[in-house]
């Protein structure tokens, strides 16, 4: 015997932040749960068994705190619902849900999305060295560049260095035109996407001519000690053993740093070992650091790149 149920939204705001673009959300609940969802107006219609209708409700109400102020849902704020209720983690769940992480300068609040995403915000807090290892999207080097930016910005660290080995796909520095900052910042655009996402670009301007903030490949770390500083190491997996340890041994005195990388896309010639792949190794039981792992499960961005890492994921096992 089917049953239905009307959830009454409280505002149009609220119905479209729940639906997502073109109704996306219904459909990944209605996925999830197996009930039929539609929204009419400001109510939201579902019907099916009594479990499959049970299940909808419960989902759409621990996305509350979403939806009831008009924030927008997206489809890995789901799936993390869905999860939190398979393994019983309420309070968790919620945790996640408050605990804001940043805000952009547009002033919109970053969150962890996911259970694991919110464990190494948690390690970046408490620990004075974080290794962070997945695949692309899952928001490694954003969230530790929103942390960072913070933390300088309210005064616990006086600089902040993001640095990363320059070496990509079938590109060697030689190649690229022009002077040395010419040449480097193809590689570091992406700490510099995290940094404008948090800040005007002109106060990160005067903040990087007066070294407050430095951009660097991993060359320039050589010699020196890092204090007071706020330290991420990108892309590591495409460092050396060698390169790897010279950068974990400029950690100075009252600083912080966190290693993110992708251990399956390695970018190094054949027979060179990855200085992350290495660090982990000798590093996982060493008391202090934390190793924190993220999956395509972690991924954040549009749900087509899940998809495209799944897809190729499978593709590269089977051949």
């Amino acid at each position: 015997m089917g049953t239905s149920r009307t959830i009454e939204l409280p505002s149009p705001e609220s119905a479209i932040a729940l639906a997502g673009q073109q109704e996306e959300n219904l459909k990944q609940l209605a996925q999830q749960t197996g009930a039929s969802i539609v929204l009419r107006g400001q109510q939201l219609l579902i019907s099916g068994s009594d479990k499959q209708v049970e299940l909808s409700e419960r989902l759409v109400r621990s996305l509350e705190p979403y939806w009831s102020i008009g924030k927008s849902i997206t489809g890995v704020d789901i799936l993390t619902a869905r999860h939190a209720l398979d393994t019983q983690r309420p309070e968790d769940l919620q945790a996640l849900q408050q605990d804001v992480v940043g805000r952009t300068r547009r002033g919109e609040e970053i969150r962890a999305k996911t259970f694991r995403q919110r464990q190494y915000v948690q390690a970046i807090r408490t620990h004075d060295l974080t290794f962070c290892i997945g695949p692309a999207g899952t928001g490694k080097t954003f969230l530790a560049a929103v942390l960072a930016v913070q933390a300088l910005l309210s005064g616990q660290y006086e600089r902040l260095i993001l640095t990363r080995p320059a070496v990509e796909a079938g590109e060697k520095l030689g190649f690229l035109p022009g002077d040395l900052q010419q040449k480097v910042n193809p590689y570091l655009r992406p700490l510099y996407d995290a940094l404008y996402e948090m800040t005007d670009p002109e106060k990160i301007s005067g903040l990087m001519e007066r070294g407050i903030i430095e951009v660097a490949p991993i060359a320039y770390m050589r010699g020196r000690t890092l204090n007071n500083s706020f330290i991420i190491l990108d892309e590591a997996q495409n460092t050396t053993p060698a390169q790897m340890k010279m950068v974990l041994t400029r950690l100075g005195f009252r600083s912080r740093m966190v290693v993110t990388g992708d251990t399956t896309q390695t970018d190094l010639p054949p027979n060179q070992a990855s200085g992350l792949v290495v660090a982990q190794r000798i590093l996982q039981h060493v008391e202090g650091i934390a190793f924190c792992h993220l999956s395509k499960a972690d991924v954040v961005r549009h749900s087509l790149v899940q998809r495209i890492v799944t897809a190729y994921e499978s593709y590269e096992q089977h051949s």
